[in-house]
């Protein structure tokens, strides 16, 4: 049964206990996705093109270079980038106005999707960012534990989601078709199907990136 047609909180908790399981056994995409798109102007027009949600951009919109990362609420391998590179990002790179990041939505399983409408719906899009950082920290907190639905209501209160929002977000339709949509659109438009997978300039990236190797990629694009 989707999301949007869960009519009350008992029927939310037995959905998403039963997909917990799933969020570990891997990142790859269950669609297969179109073929191989060449990396041109007329690519990187499209990638950019405004999708079902707008983008949440961090960073100078006058920055040389754009890291578009397409990433799972509940895959392991996003929330290790996001602990181990994604500060020397912010800080070397996001926060000098070198680079800005756009991270879309590419749910692996119903739980993740449910944790991006959770964020979309903190409000503005530096609640957006904020929800996000803590759902990566706290990842094991609420994505792999028996009942992973009651652990990320408690968690996003902290964000001032209440009990009520947390259950209406859950059942909001539009929100749900629009965060799958993304997650469809970077699959057949873009061959994205694993998680986390990175554009940088309209370069495709896949798999977790070092320090050293956001490093490689980044510093010969802004250097004069």
């Amino acid at each position: 049964m989707p999301i949007h047609s869960l009519p009350n909180r008992r029927e939310i908790v037995g959905q998403f206990a039963r997909v917990a399981v799933l969020a570990a056994a891997g990142t790859r995409f269950l669609l297969q996705p179109s073929a191989a798109v060449a990396q041109d102007a007329n690519f990187v027009t499209e990638l950019m093109a405004p999708g079902a949600l707008p983008d949440v951009v961090q960073g100078s919109k006058d920055a040389p270079v754009t890291i578009v990362e397409y990433a799972s609420m509940t895959c392991t391998h996003c929330a290790k980038f996001h602990a181990e590179t994604y500060p020397t990002l912010k800080s070397k790179y996001i926060d000098t106005g070198k680079v800005k990041l756009i991270l879309r939505e590419f749910p692996l399983d119903p739980l993740a999707t449910a944790a991006f409408m959770l964020a979309r719906a903190a409000g503005s899009d530096e609640r957006r960012t904020a929800l996000v950082d803590l759902l990566f920290d706290k990842q094991q907190e609420w994505a792999f534990v028996d009942k992973p639905i009651e652990a990320l209501a408690g968690l996003v209160k902290q964000a001032g989601i209440s009990q009520q929002q947390f259950e209406d977000t859950l059942k909001n339709k539009d929100l749900y078709d629009k965060v799958n949509q993304m997650r469809d659109r970077a699959g057949e438009k873009f061959g994205v199907d694993a998680t986390p997978t990175f554009f940088i300039n309209g370069k495709k990236v896949s798999g977790e990136m070092s320090v050293a190797d956001l490093e490689k990629l980044i510093d010969p694009l802004v250097k004069s």
